[in-house]
């Protein structure tokens, strides 16, 4: 007791010597309590301010890094000497990160159902399962666990751990060691070497960030967080590099046979930051771009990262603790139940988290552009679509169940004439939606509504059947999600971050450019009038053909999930969209003779080089031909009994070759130069 006192005595007049000299507001030592005033403190009520053996709660953090109730810090465009700006922009790190996905990650209703939903199919792997699952959704409780010595960590456990209910939260980010980037599937490695600082009296963890690397920088001001949260600041090089992300977002499984046994197969379920190795914005890329650049963007303006310290000076450049990607469904969930779900953030910082998660999939995802003709009507139109990934990874990336795909809709007069792609509470026209047997393949041309361009991942389980089961994945049917740019297939890491299925023998899936064209042939007959078309990107982050096969099983974690996701109606999320109008071409009085001695061979034609042919006409037959936006390339007179021989041009695509009778009616035939 008597060094305790000691320690504690030394400690306090440590702390007034050090800040004696400083002008401090009076509230700074308010309640006993030094630096904060208790409506301070009580300002992020629910977020824990415990301590375990290796960690601290976000609440501790909050007292400085969340809103200052004095205006001065946090806030963007500070000056120095700062200046109080209430109608500033509260750029404050604990109430960007507390409504994102990061935060609670712990608490998301989707993944202990998943995590159930696994353990029910291999209830011998429990103990294994749920201490992997946690590694990632709740690193806080999972590692201090291992750093004592448990062999596992269960979900019973966190779901009586404060600190592992916080999530992915500020220091299991801030407290990881600079060999970050190393591990994968959730080895994450900690800094856990204690320092001791003899003028203080206190042992301190390490926490890494992204200043105090150059001298022209104001230096650190480790006071506060040494004396009251017990981290001495650093800077770390890992951190604003994004190093810190590879650990969780590359996961590797091992899979099972139908029963159980392990096989030996490892399985990659997801590879974002590998994918993200493999593109031009790796560190040895062509344009170089961090994680954070999308999903913690720094702004200029100067930001005082501290509350309650007015001779802070400003810090420039400031990363955003947005933490965004792409799930609005879960968003969604959480917001309309916070209070059945533990959750105690108000809805309108969700509100925030949802709107910046809708701008980055509207704006900073895929670039859609649109090409097609003339709307010829005897037959229909072409119409090419091409998507380009955007994203610095696989879009859609991350957890299988993701997907993302292409509606086109033709209409007149208010009728739909053609639909591809179309959808209603959150399943698929033409798709089916009724579990994981069957699944959509990839599309080079789509000439039927009902077939669909899907961009996704299949899993399928050791007898090649698809499965949502995570530990049955052993290999993949499918995966065309669009690459990156700068992917290659002679990448080190493309064994992590391959393309499946008949995307690989697709000349216009472009993994280098990260582009895919489809081609559309929508047939149909129309009368006079524009044809209005609309063309729609939407991406999904849990469909219910993946999500249902669990509801199956009575239990009452994925009964709960039931609830939420089918309250929430599982609509997909705009991406990329356009409209426009197409005109109507054709024949004297629009009309098409039909006949099968017309034609055109080889059809598809490698070389461009086709042949025509028709019944022998008793006078020559005028023959066009127009490409995919319906411009003539081409004409000439057929003599009777003639099979002439034409070249297309060198552009790759589709055509129509059209006669003309003496009658005035047509013929059309498509062709495709490959």
């Amino acid at each position: 007791m008597k060094s305790i006192t000691w320690i504690g005595l030394g400690a306090a007049l440590v702390s007034l010597g050090l800040m004696g000299a400083i002008d401090r507001p009076e509230h700074w030592h308010q309640d006993g309590r030094p630096y904060h005033t208790a409506e301070f403190r009580s300002a992020y009520g629910g977020l824990p301010d415990s301590s375990n053996t290796l960690f601290t709660g976000s609440g501790k953090c909050a007292g400085c890094h969340g809103k200052d109730p004095n205006s001065f810090a946090s806030i963007a465009g500070q000056t120095f000497p700062a200046q109080p700006m209430p109608d500033g922009w509260d750029v404050n790190v604990t109430d960007y990160w507390r409504s994102t996905l990061m935060a609670n990650s712990a608490r998301d209703p989707f993944w202990r159902a998943k995590v159930r939903h696994e353990v029910l199919v291999n209830p011998d792997h429990q103990l294994e399962l749920e201490d992997k699952c946690t590694s990632c959704h709740a690193p806080m409780g999972h590692f201090a666990a291992h750093h004592d010595g448990e062999p596992h960590y269960t979900m019973a456990a966190l779901l009586q751990d404060s600190l592992a209910l916080d999530g992915v939260s500020c220091v299991a980010c801030h407290q990881q060691a600079p060999t970050a980037g190393d591990t994968h599937s959730g080895n994450l490695e900690f800094d856990d070497s204690l320092e001791f600082n003899a003028d203080m009296f206190v042992h301190t963890y390490k926490a890494y960030g992204p200043y105090g690397l150059g001298k022209d920088e104001p230096p650190l001001y480790e006071l506060p967080m040494m004396q009251y949260a017990f981290y001495k600041p650093l800077y770390g090089e890992h951190v604003p590099n994004g190093e810190v992300c590879a650990g969780c977002h590359t996961l590797v499984t091992h899979a099972t046979d139908l029963e159980g046994n392990y096989t030996g197969i490892d399985y990659v379920e997801q590879a974002t930051y590998h994918e993200w190795l493999n593109s031009t914005y790796a560190p040895d890329g062509e344009e170089p771009a961090t994680c954070n650049t999308c999903h913690m963007p720094r702004i200029d303006d100067p930001v005082i990262i501290s509350s309650g310290y007015v001779f802070l000076e400003p810090r420039t450049p400031y990363g955003l603790h947005s933490l965004v990607g792409g799930n609005a469904q879960m968003l969604e969930i959480m917001r309309d139940n916070t209070e059945a779900l533990g959750l105690e953030t108000a809805p309108e910082l969700f509100d925030s988290t949802l709107q910046r998660t809708r701008d980055m999939l509207r704006n900073e995802t895929v670039d859609l552009n649109v090409t097609m003709g003339d709307w010829i009507d005897a037959w229909g139109a072409t119409c090419e679509v091409q998507l380009t990934n955007k994203a610095g990874h696989k879009f859609p990336s991350g957890y299988p169940a993701r997907r993302a795909w292409i509606e086109v809709k033709a209409s007149q007069n208010g009728e739909v004439i053609w639909h591809s792609g179309g959808w209603e509470n959150g399943s698929i026209t033409g798709v089916d939606e009724s579990g994981l047997a069957e699944y959509e393949p990839h599309h080079t041309v789509i000439n039927d509504p009902m077939q669909v361009q899907i961009y996704e991942l299949v899993a399928a389980d050791v007898e090649g059947n698809p499965t949502n089961v995570l530990e049955r994945a052993a290999s993949s049917l499918k995966d065309n999600r669009l690459t990156p740019k700068g992917f290659s297939y002679t990448h080190p890491v493309y064994d992590t971050t391959r393309v499946e299925g008949l995307a690989l023998d697709d000349a216009l899936f472009e993994v280098g450019q990260g582009r895919h064209t489809v081609t559309y042939e929508m047939g149909g007959a129309v009368g006079s009038g524009p044809v209005d078309m609309e063309v729609t990107v939407w991406y999904q982050a849990m469909p219910p053909r993946w999500v249902e096969p669990m509801f199956a099983f009575e239990d009452s974690t994925i009964q709960a999930f039931q609830a939420f996701f089918e309250a929430q109606g599982a609509a997909p999320e705009l991406v990329a969209d356009t409209a426009f109008t197409v005109n109507v071409v054709g024949g004297v009085g629009g009309a098409e003779l039909e006949s099968t001695a017309w034609a055109v061979y080889p059809n598809p034609t490698d070389d461009g080089w086709i042949n025509l042919q028709g019944p022998i006409q008793r006078t020559s037959t005028l023959w066009e031909v127009f490409d995919a936006k319906g411009s003539r390339v081409a004409s000439g007179w057929m003599q009777p009994g003639s099979t002439p021989a034409l070249q297309l041009p060198a552009v790759k695509g589709h055509y129509v070759v059209r006669w003309t009778l003496d009658s005035g009616e047509t013929v059309s035939r498509k062709v495709v130069r490959r």
